[in-house]
Parts: structure tokens; sequence; C-alpha cells
């Protein structure tokens, strides 16, 4: 059965953390990790790399403006992959910005993440990033490992409650997180602009007709598949995402 455990970081903050290594075992974790209420999820992955300056600064202001105020008024999970860097990086600061106010969670593969206070830690290891408030270690070495089981947490988290897939950026990794995603019917909004992944994916929403690859055609035959521009009115993707996560219209 497995117990929690605290993470103690620099800044002061202390997270819950779980190692779970079967997905059988993961509503007893929500259990101790204090987590058995069901809540709409936004689930965010994907990265922030080879952008413009003007476009991360941009990606900063949807986080700080959007995404975390949204989450902390409808009482959402934010679920991510945990670690300090790219979009992970930004919603931690973002909600620490924001006066918290709601949970943070992420997923990461055990073997490729850091404690704070490990002495030996795991060659090529990556540090956690300090605002989340909750992190599930699971079974694998590599990235990508972690993919399906943030999309399962995920869906068990909202129950009969609405998700949605914010994709920014990204690359291969990301690939598979919005695959995931669309394994179990999560509407994804692909932020265009952001760069790499998350444009192929507009483009493609954008001009059907367009040339693709195999597994951005896959993506579009598994699930709700939409985009935002980066460079319009934050006010609009919150619309949007408020819809998909309350139902409520504008």
């Amino acid at each position: 059965m497995p117990s929690n455990f605290k993470v103690n970081f620099a800044n002061g903050a202390v997270a819950h953390a779980i190692e779970v290594s079967a997905v059988d075992d993961l509503l007893i974790a929500f259990t101790e990790m204090g987590l058995q209420e069901k809540r709409p999820v936004l689930v965010v992955v994907g990265g922030a790399s080879l952008i413009s300056d003007a476009d991360y600064a941009r990606l900063q202001k949807l986080f700080v403006e959007v995404l975390a105020p949204l989450a902390k008024n409808l009482g959402c999970y934010v679920v991510d992959g945990g670690t300090d860097a790219g979009v992970m990086k930004l919603m931690g600061t973002a909600r620490e910005q924001n006066g918290s106010g709601f949970p943070l969670i992420g997923v990461s593969p055990v073997g490729l993440v850091s404690l704070p206070d490990a002495v030996n830690p795991p060659s090529g290891s990556t540090q956690l990033e300090p605002h989340h408030t909750h992190f599930f270690f699971v079974s694998g070495n590599n990235w990508g490992d972690e993919s399906p089981w943030l999309a399962n947490i995920a869906s068990l988290l909202a129950g009969d409650h609405p998700s949605v897939t914010v994709l920014i950026n990204g690359g291969a990794i990301a690939l598979v997180d919005a695959t995931e995603s669309t394994k179990v019917h999560r509407p994804i909004v692909a932020i265009a602009g952001s760069g790499r992944l998350a444009d192929e994916i507009a483009n493609a929403a954008l001009h059907p007709d367009w040339a693709r690859r195999e597994e951005v055609t896959l993506l579009f035959e598994q699930g709700q598949i939409h985009s935002f521009d980066l460079a319009k009115s934050n006010a609009k993707l919150e619309n949007i995402l408020r819809q998909k996560l309350s139902g409520e219209k504008s």
C-alpha cells in the first residue's frame, strides 16, 4: 500500500508526495494525499523551448492572467509534469503570484527526478518545481513513461467533472501526452503561436486540407482538438476554458 511523504523545498514550501507503481493503487493514493474530492481538472502539457522573448512574455501573461486565476476561481485541480522547467515552472510561478488557491499536482517518472534534500540524486535527474502542492512519482526511467499515468490521474481526479488539456509548445513527449489525453476523451486546446507541436496541431486544425504527420492525423481522428492564437485576447481563452470546465456561457 503506498504511503505519502513530505517534500521540503528551500523556499519553505512543503508538498505531499507518493510513489505509485500500480494503477489499482491510485484511489488509495488519493486518500493518502487528501485528494478524494472530485473537481474539474486542467491539464497543462508541452514546453517553452525555441520561442521568442516576446512570445515567452505572452505565455507568462497567459499563465498569470488566465490559467492560474481560472483554476483558482473554479476550484480546479491542475495537473502537469511537476518539474522545474518549461510550462510546469510557469504554472508554479503563476500559482504563487495568484496567492495559491488550488492544488497543483505533478506527475513524474520516479527515476528522473530528485528530491530537494537528495544526497545522491539519479544521474541526469531533474529538480521538482517548488510551488507544486502534490507529486505522484510513477514507474519509469524515461520521459514519456509518466504520460499515461498523468492522463489517468487527471481523469480519476475529475470523476464526473469536466477536464481539458492545454497544449503549449512541446515536442515528442508532448505528442505522447496529447495522444494519452485523446485516449481518455479529454479535449485539447493547442495554443497557436507558442511554437513547435502546438503550432503544428493548431495549423492542422485551421487548415484541415494541409498535409500533416500521421501522428497528428491520429489526434484529430481520436479526439476533440481546438486551437487558440496566443496573439489574441487572453479574455477569449479564459472564456473558452471556462466553458469547457464549467459549462458556463458568456
